[in-house]
């Protein structure tokens, strides 16, 4: 049976750059009715829901709570966890494991005690090492707790796609999985345009299909390095995350899920995969067509990630 929303809440757990700007994403959704900004500071946070309130005249969204009251997650349908140490210019995602492990062992106890049937999004990184470990405090179905994992990747390489191909991103059904991170891979085997093999559109260029990817895998830290941070492709990403769960579209998204037995070889380590998202979490994994080459390169993410958890 799908889960049944009561009060559409969504509780963000970390209220830095990352977890605002989604907040002001998720405000603009129309399908939150309540926000709970959640952090350490209760004078910060009642200024950014005092900000945020002041649009609530052009908005769906009927309540923002900001609170330090671990009561206030009660009742949450979705909790979204960005609390954490940023990434900073030189670091890799990888760097951060030892101190963001332990917020995160601090956080999801709390999150399992007082909102025990609310669906978990990881987006603090790394976020495939911080998932799996997540996933074993918890000791919830692998389908309640999931992370962003490369849905962000997938965007910018369908976008940097786009930019030669001279087609609307949307139309482009192309993966990054494995890694968020720097042993991510592009699915190009399988990739379509409009059910046409990539490989055989008008200007597709194996080169510049290389390109592409490189540019999406040097994203982060090209934009760490211009203004310190990033904080607008990840909240569209995990807002687009949340309005496919509350409207159970059953999309088929690439995200961080716990792994056993995956393409027989891989378990015991979260990776992105293509997964079908809807009311009760990740409702199913999917397993897609790769080449001999780009399983090599799943097993290699998986080996990666293995050596942090």
């Amino acid at each position: 049976m799908p889960k049944v929303f009561d009060n559409n809440k969504v509780a963000i757990i970390g209220c830095g750059r990352v977890g605002m700007t989604l907040a002001f994403s998720l405000a603009h959704t129309q399908v939150v009715n309540e926000l709970v900004l959640f952090g350490r500071r209760q004078s910060r946070l009642n200024g950014e829901a005092l900000d945020l309130e002041h649009g609530l005249s052009f908005l769906n969204t009927k309540r923002i709570k900001p609170s330090t009251n671990c009561m206030d997650l009660k009742e949450s349908d979705i909790v979204i966890i960005t609390a954490g140490a940023a990434q900073k210019p030189g670091e890799t995602r990888l760097d951060l494991v030892a101190k963001n492990k332990a917020i995160i062992s601090e956080i999801i106890p709390k999150v399992v005690r007082y909102a025990p049937e609310a669906i978990i999004i990881m987006v603090t990184n790394p976020v495939d090492v911080l998932t799996y470990h997540a996933y074993k405090l918890t000791r919830l179905p692998k389908g309640r707790i999931f992370g962003s994992g490369t849905l962000l990747d997938t965007a910018r390489f369908r976008f940097h796609l786009s930019e030669f191909l001279n087609v609307n991103p949307k139309s482009i059904h192309a993966y990054i999985l494995g890694e968020h991170g720097d042993t991510s891979f592009p699915v190009l085997s399988s990739a379509t345009v409009g059910s046409q093999p990539l490989s055989l559109f008008p200007n597709f260029s194996e080169v510049k299909a290389l390109e592409a990817y490189e540019k999406t895998r040097q994203a982060a830290y090209r934009i760490i390095e211009a203004k310190g941070y990033t904080q607008y492709g990840i909240a569209s990403a995990v807002s687009h995350l949340v309005k496919a769960i509350f409207s159970d579209s059953k999309k088929v998204l690439p995200v961080s899920i716990p792994l056993h037995r995956y393409l027989e070889t891989i378990s015991g380590v979260a990776l992105s995969v293509p997964c079908v998202v809807g009311r009760n979490g990740v409702e199913q994994i999917l397993t897609p067509k790769l080449d001999w080459q780009e399983k090599k390169l799943l097993e290699k993410s998986a080996e990666t990630i293995k050596q942090y958890v």
